[in-house]
């Protein structure tokens, strides 16, 4: 890869969606123009994002910039955290095996059900009355 090549990808989960550019650099991270911190503030969600880049051994090695959409916290981590993923293989295909041992490859489909007509919600009916 070239110093000056950028890699973009795309991460998704339930009804989120990031959009990452990763670039060589110092470890600089970007959520929606924020820091990442200010942007994640839970350190739980933190950990779980820099999982991909924890098991490449480039946490200090590449800037990313990100944007995301949709969904809550959680589920913008995840689709960051697949984005990551998806990036660090076409860096280097060696990481395929390790990521995919920690489940970080695969994506996580589920969504909210819609609500059907003619009942109060997704699954759930009016109370059926005999008489």
């Amino acid at each position: 890869m070239s110093t000056a090549e950028t890699i973009q990808t795309t991460g998704r989960r339930k009804t989120s969606v990031a959009s990452i550019r990763l670039l060589p650099g110092t470890g600089a991270i970007k959520v929606n123009g924020r820091e990442f911190t200010d942007y994640f503030v839970s350190l739980s969600v933190q950990n779980q994002i820099l999982r991909p880049l924890e098991i490449a051994n480039s946490v200090h090695s590449y800037d990313v910039t990100v944007k995301t959409t949709g969904g809550g916290i959680n589920g913008q981590a995840g689709a960051l955290r697949l984005a990551l993923s998806r990036a660090l293989l076409v860096i280097d295909e060696a990481f395929r095996i390790p990521l995919k041992q920690e489940g970080l490859l695969t994506r996580d489909p589920r969504m909210k059900e819609r609500k059907k007509p003619g009942q109060p919600g997704a699954r759930k009916r009016f109370q059926f009355s005999k008489r």
